[in-house]
């Protein structure tokens, strides 16, 4: 049964054969578990010798594990054994790691003696939800370090850093003490209204409170370039058949995800990948060709509605168009389709493929050449998208940027709070009708930081990590 008072164990490194694997103990006994499986070479105990110190020794098998695994004190493996004395831990807690030679037997093997003398299978994100409640990181931390194991380029990692710095976390705090001073003054004077004990006139608590909306709806607007960043746009790729949208697709996923043969209607279903192009991340969609053709069969009519489907939820669209093809062969119902999804606020980007095949051809107003043999284009595709979804103005890694739909989601409720309370303050309401306004704008703020998290919430969060982390 689960306790978060529980000794863990786990392998945090990733099985497969290697030089080094660490097997990471954390909890209440974690010394006492390492002290049975880890007999130093020295003769002394290894919880003799002082935290972050590296003791070399002997992993064996723990007393009283004979009947499931061998003999008591037969050696597994040598190797290291560092001890982190809680609170000075990752997690907060006692830790031990041991480090042993990265074979999958002998991994598995070391992780077996360290479940038979006391400690439990750990859960994905144990360690870090740990260190979470125990006071060592954040949500925004927990988040970003997540981000960060993640992270498939450059402007991901230094996005990552940010959180893993506070940047976001230390904005929203100065927000939140600015509105506890003006919610200390406004209940002083409705508990007291005969004391006028209040310091701020209502001018300046209005001021005040118009201030942190407008600071909140800075920080939100910045979420648009931190989700293009972190969690992706929903992109598809979408055009006529035999456009070249399979081998587009493979371009960008760099591996032969998508069957690829001169004969329309190959692509049947949706298929997906998450890639990155340039700083953005793309939750790419290749699809069916789009066209009404009474040729089709029942499998390629499904196909295309799928692909609509697609079209109805991304928010990038890269409609491709071979360029050889004769202009009427795109006909109505590919425009219509575009039509429809800009009319629906979506970023079109219109693509005209196999550029090798035509070397002299002219550019078409609007429109990005590329050829997925040779990978030309792909460079000004990448600017393309970055344009749409990246603001240029934002200093990523050095400036505080909301990067999950939950950041997002507090910072929204914490702007609407502070909407109503400059409305009501303007109109001459009663403080504590205003109170209650910058009660809740401080609640949504509170839970961006951690202050006040959920356990749902919580439990999303570190349910995207691995085992060992």
């Amino acid at each position: 049964m689960y306790s978060p008072f529980d000794t863990i164990a786990a392998v945090s490194t990733p099985f497969g054969k290697g030089g080094v694997a660490v097997i990471r103990l954390s909890g209440p006994d974690a010394l006492t578990v390492a002290g049975r499986v880890f007999r130093p070479r020295s003769g002394k105990a290894v919880t003799d010798y002082p935290a972050r110190y590296a003791v070399w020794g002997d992993i064996v098998v723990p007393d009283g594990a004979e009947a499931a695994f061998g003999r008591p004190g037969e050696v597994l493996d040598d190797g290291l054994c560092t001890l982190f004395r809680g609170p000075a831990s990752y997690t907060g807690e006692d830790t031990a790691e041991l480090s042993c030679h990265g074979g999958i037997l002998v991994t598995r093997n070391v992780l077996t003696a360290c479940l038979l003398a006391g400690a439990r299978q750990a859960l994905p994100g144990e360690y870090t939800r740990r260190a979470f409640l125990n006071g060592r990181l954040d949500l925004e931390k927990a988040e970003a370090l997540g981000n960060l194991l993640d992270a498939g380029n450059d402007t991901q990692l230094r996005l990552s850093r940010s959180g893993m710095n506070g940047l976001l976390t230390r904005q929203a705090e100065a927000v939140y003490g600015g509105l506890c001073a003006v919610l200390s003054n406004m209940e002083a004077g409705i508990d007291f209204p005969e004391e006028d004990l209040t310091e701020m006139p209502r001018e300046e608590i209005l001021r005040a409170a118009e201030e942190a909306l407008a600071e909140a709806r800075r920080l939100l607007s910045t979420y648009r370039t931190g989700r293009a960043i972190a969690e992706g746009v929903p992109t598809v790729i979408c055009g006529r058949p035999n456009v070249g949208k399979s081998a587009f697709f493979n371009r960008l996923v760099g591996r032969d995800a998508a069957i690829v043969t001169d004969i329309a209607g190959t692509t049947r279903d949706v298929l997906t990948e998450t890639v990155s192009l340039g700083k953005v991340t793309l939750r790419l969609c290749d699809t069916a060709g789009l066209r009404e053709d009474a040729g089709m069969d029942a499998v390629e009519k499904i196909g295309v509605e799928r692909a609509r489907a697609a079209m109805e939820q991304a928010e990038l669209i890269l409609y491709l168009s071979d360029p050889g093809m004769p202009t009427e062969a795109d006909g109505d119902v590919s425009e219509r389709e575009l039509a429809r999804a800009e009319a629906a606020g979506k970023t079109v980007i219109r693509v005209l493929t196999k550029s090798d095949l035509y070397p002299g051809m002219e550019s078409v107003p609007g429109s990005i050449p590329v050829s997925s043999l040779t990978g030309d284009g792909f460079g000004v595709l990448a600017e393309a998208v970055e344009a749409a979804f990246i603001d240029g103005g934002l200093h990523v890694g050095e400036e505080a940027v909301v990067f999950s739909a939950r950041q997002a989601a507090e910072l929204a409720s914490c702007a609407s709070a502070l909407a109503r309370a400059s409305a009501n303050l303007r109109a001459g309401l009663t403080y504590d009708i205003c109170a209650d306004d910058i009660r809740e704008a401080m609640s949504a703020l509170g839970s961006l930081c951690g202050r006040t998290a959920r356990e749902d919430v919580i439990n999303e969060i570190f349910s995207r990590f691995c085992v060992g982390k």
